[in-house]
């Protein structure tokens, strides 16, 4: 590790007061909008991607992010990123703590904190022809690495699951990893590429849902003849028994299926082909934005194995998001892609108890972060709820990663 200067009092402020002003200029919706501080300054850019990752470490402190000094543009093979954490409690100071060579600018190398442990993080990673998986104890200093990327890691953070990243970036550039090519291109759905299950302590992986599996299930509801299929968006549900994924093609035509983390007991959630961003609610519950067959386009909870479904937030969320639960399943954080001609992005909580929506802020998103490169918000929270920090654009200092307090808001 190799910590960046630290910075004086005079830095901090300037920074903090910086962010303050621009969040208004980028339109802080109200005068009661929760304080926020831009925790990364450049002149390199910062972000840390997908939002139902552990980017806080279990005390809150430290927040880990990821390090790039160009934007706009495709990811090559050749591009390495730094990956690093900020020391809340010592102006915002970042750390490194490695780099990585497999990554993408909306999820980036799937950099995250171990579930069960206290200090240690994992990201991906390209080494001798292949996307591997570093394991880091940012105390010790020790790593080891694991020989298959990880996507998503189980609640007791023994277990990974994962998917075919260089399958992915070819049906979907921007999700999976530049520098190694689809080994089954010729192939709808192959048997030797899908859902994988990693060991982290052996390393060992093992294919536990084939793409020629997936197919045969509800076949009625698989769009044929139109190329590759492939399966992204994998999620461990919080009590670890099942895992969901999304089985995608051309045109993205998207499927929710369910399965064991053996790979038994596989189940269509969502057959109807229009599944977008979602999260676990609980064990048993998903929430997501989809539009059910019969149904109207919204966010609908759906009942794992059954076709139950349940609308939340109708008229208050009326916008496709990213959306994730704090603590409690009280409050509902969320977002919108940018609004309208001045490309804002809303940012809000969402009472699941009052049906009340509370803005935390609109952000500027500027034209040229569209389509593979754009800066979505990305909300995500600490363990305890209280503070939340997103990737944005708007201060004209290209992306950086900005805290919000909403402690205030989520005790009221």
């Amino acid at each position: 590790m190799t910590p960046a200067r630290s910075l004086t009092r005079r830095d901090v402020l300037a920074a903090g007061a910086a962010a303050m002003a621009a969040s208004c200029i980028g339109g802080a919706a109200t005068r009661d909008a929760p304080p926020i501080r831009t925790i990364t300054r450049g002149p390199k850019f910062h972000w840390f991607g997908y939002y139902d990752k552990l980017q806080f470490d279990p005390t809150g402190r430290y927040v880990l992010g990821m390090e790039v000094d160009f934007e706009h543009r495709t990811p090559r093979g050749d591009d390495e990123i730094r990956v690093g954490m900020i020391d809340l409690k010592d102006g915002d100071r970042w750390i490194e703590l490695g780099r990585s060579r497999a990554w993408g600018w909306q999820q980036g190398c799937m950099l995250q904190w171990r579930p069960g442990s206290k200090s240690q993080v994992v990201w991906n990673d390209r080494q001798d022809g292949r996307f591997v998986c570093h394991v880091l104890d940012v105390k010790t200093g020790k790593k080891r690495t694991i020989g298959h990327a990880i996507y998503t890691l189980s609640p007791d953070g023994r277990t990974a699951a994962s998917a075919d990243f260089a399958r992915i970036q070819a049906c979907r550039p921007g999700y999976g990893y530049a520098g190694l090519t689809d080994a089954h291109a010729n192939q709808e759905a192959p048997a030797t590429s899908g859902v994988f299950r990693i060991d982290l302590t052996s390393g060992k992986s093992d294919l536990i849902a084939s793409l020629a599996d997936i197919v045969t299930l509800d076949p009625a509801t698989v769009r044929k003849g139109v190329g590759r299929q492939w399966v992204n968006h994998l999620l461990f549900a919080p009590d670890g028994k099942r895992l969901v994924f999304l089985h995608r093609c051309r045109g993205m035509h998207t499927r929710m299926i369910t399965i064991a983390p053996d790979g038994s007991a596989p189940y269509v959630l969502e057959p109807g082909g229009r599944m977008s961003h979602f999260i676990w609610r609980d064990a048993t519950h998903i929430l997501g934005w989809t539009r059910p067959r019969g149904k109207a386009t919204g966010y609908w909870l759906l009942t794992d194995r059954t076709q139950e479904v349940r609308q939340i937030g109708r008229k208050a969320m009326p916008h496709n998001g990213h959306v994730t639960y704090l603590p409690g399943n009280t409050w509902i954080l969320n977002d919108t892609y940018p609004q309208g001609r001045e490309r804002k992005q809303h940012l809000y909580l969402y009472h699941t108890a009052d049906n009340r929506v509370v803005t935390l802020g609109r952000f500027h998103s500027p034209p040229k972060y569209r389509g593979e490169w754009r800066c979505d918000l990305h909300p995500r929270s600490s363990r305890d709820g209280r503070a939340i920090t997103i990737d944005s654009p708007h201060t004209g200092k290209g992306r950086q990663i900005h805290l919000i307090d909403i402690s205030r808001t989520v005790t009221a």
